[in-house]
């Protein structure tokens, strides 16, 4: 283990901002966290079917807040997307290249996740497997991918967007919901914040890039700002407090982006810059560094396979011992809360080992994940120029 600390550390550059890959990395355990808890599959009559427990418990919303983080991952990826593509410009690198690197990065995993889920479905439903309990986990495993698609269609317009002021996608945000929720507008309007909404976020990461949001009081403004607009949006505007989605409201603040969302996305982001001073400090720290450089080499992977190892514990255990609390119960209790929590370092263990199975993809290797642990440095030195 010491050696791989020390491989790694030599093996990071000396200007690379090393906040960035934590918050990268915080970004996505928060939405692995918040799926965990916040998704629950029920067993019934011989089936298996989603549900939540905000939606029987909802003085437990607040947990929406901590683990809904997906604001800070696209600041992260404006920055690295501006910064990234300068950089290529720079090196006389054309688009199609760059963009092509890119996007491989970024889907070689998800084409594993779905020819193993195809063949797991095929396999389900010859074997006797209920329609319904097949959909229901086929959903917690694609659903997620959505943001992938948003993501990549942001990278994609980064030459385009990467100098358009925050404020205009956010003036979109408003107008849609104005429109649809305050004038009683189409509600297919909204499909304009999947976009309008998460560049927000974005735009703000490629002003990073390029020497802005530079001052605390920068980070103070969205952060106290954000908090003050989401609150009066929940409290006067009739707008959700989760910052999920439950099952059964009749306005989800994610699906799609909602103001509110929105306005909690810049909170955030606010929250992520002030961090970034003390993150570097820490992250000084060879040890602490080697675990966050790990974490984000296996990024794409742990968030691909999160819900298949949930899954996996799920079915193994129904199937072994019958149904049990925390797993296969309707969560509508502390009972459940309890049991939850203490079934989450076994879903954390499963996902490991999916990590060792798959992560190779992830790194452009079909080799196993020995190679990747022995690549790891390179990678990183690699990582520099995305």
């Amino acid at each position: 283990m010491r050696e791989l600390v020390r491989r790694i550390e030599s093996a990071t550059p000396p200007d690379r901002d090393r906040a960035l890959d934590a918050l990268r990395g915080l970004a996505i355990l928060g939405v692995v966290c918040g799926h965990w808890l916040v998704t629950a599959l029920v067993a019934d009559s011989g089936t298996v079917h989603g549900a939540s427990p905000l939606q029987y418990m909802p003085q437990f919303t607040p947990v929406s807040w901590v683990f809904q983080t997906l604001a800070v991952f696209f600041l992260v990826g404006g920055h690295v997307g501006a910064k990234g593509y300068a950089s290529a410009r720079a090196r006389g690198e054309s688009y199609g290249r760059w963009l092509r690197a890119r996007m491989g990065r970024l889907f070689r995993p998800v084409a594993v996740v779905l020819v193993v889920w195809a063949v797991a479905a095929c396999v389900m439903l010859a074997s006797g497997v209920d329609q319904d309990t097949v959909r229901a986990l086929g959903k917690l495993v694609w659903s997620p991918l959505w943001f992938l698609l948003v993501f990549a269609a942001l990278t994609a317009a980064t030459p385009l967007v990467a100098r358009l002021h925050p404020l205009w996608p956010l003036a979109v945000v408003l107008h849609v919901d104005l429109i649809r929720l305050g004038l009683d507008g189409p509600a297919a309007l909204g499909r304009v914040n999947v976009a309008a909404g998460w560049l927000v976020p974005y735009c703000l990461g490629a002003a990073w890039a390029r020497g802005g949001l530079r001052s605390r009081r920068t980070g103070w403004a969205l952060l106290l700002g954000g908090a003050a607009a989401t609150a009066g949006l929940v409290l006067f505007a009739g707008y959700p407090a989760s910052m999920v989605g439950v099952p059964g409201g009749e306005l989800s603040n994610l699906d799609p982006p909602t103001l509110a969302a929105v306005t909690f996305g810049l909170a955030q982001c606010g929250a992520a810059l002030l961090l970034l001073g003390p993150l570097r400090r820490v992250l000084a720290r060879p040890a602490v560094w080697a675990a966050v450089a790990l974490v984000n080499l296996s990024a794409m992977t742990v968030f691909l396979w999160h819900q298949t190892a949930m899954i996996v514990v799920t079915s193994t255990v129904l199937f072994v011992g019958g149904p049990l609390p925390g797993l296969h119960t309707v969560p509508d209790g502390p009972v459940w809360v309890l049991a939850r929590l203490a079934w989450l370092p076994v879903f954390a263990l499963v996902l490991l080992v999916l990590r060792h199975a798959f992560g190779a993809y992830e790194q452009g290797r079909s080799s196993g994940s020995t190679v990747v642990r022995k690549s790891s440095p390179a990678r990183i030195r690699e990582s520099r120029r995305a």
